[in-house]
């Protein structure tokens, strides 16, 4: 059996694959975090959140990197260096995290219980339901489907 693939079993039972094979990142260290200006370092932290966040452009299915680098008037590899730093993460990662944030509240909002789960994966900036899917089991353990009926059974 590979190292990087884990089953769950039971005593008795077969072995059940676990959904979307992931793995662990390994943390790698870059020679340009060490240049990062600290100062400068949480100008462009505060102004990350402000774009990514409070002008919710997370929810931009389109809205990349390069992008944000352009906005924030530096390269990606800075800005890429920045993110890593301050918030433990690379750019897909976080902005997926605050997409994912975003679907938990509106699965279990009655004001969409109308929309399907592809809907939904749409409004919050996923271009595709297989991405929403991975990104949402990685950030919660579950599927959003099993999410939101264990969720709404609960009330």
């Amino acid at each position: 059996m590979r190292e990087d693939f884990k089953t769950e079993t039971e005593p008795n039972e077969t072995p059940m694959r676990k959904p979307y094979n992931m793995r662990e990142r390994k943390i790698k260290e870059a020679a340009y975090r060490d240049m990062i200006r600290a100062e400068l370092a949480d100008e462009l932290y505060d102004k990350i959140l402000n774009i990514l966040v409070m002008q919710k452009k997370y929810k931009d299915a389109n809205y990349s990197a390069k992008e944000l680098a352009k906005e924030l008037k530096t390269n990606t590899r800075y800005l890429s260096a920045v993110i890593n730093s301050r918030f433990g993460m690379n750019y897909s990662c976080l902005v997926n995290e605050y997409r994912i944030k975003d679907a938990m509240h509106l699965l279990i909002d009655k004001r969409y219980a109308n929309k399907n789960i592809e809907e939904i994966s749409v409004m919050v900036g996923f271009s595709n339901r297989q991405s929403f899917y991975a990104a949402f089991y990685k950030n919660v353990g579950e599927t959003p489907n099993g999410y939101r009926k264990r969720k709404l059974t609960n009330k």
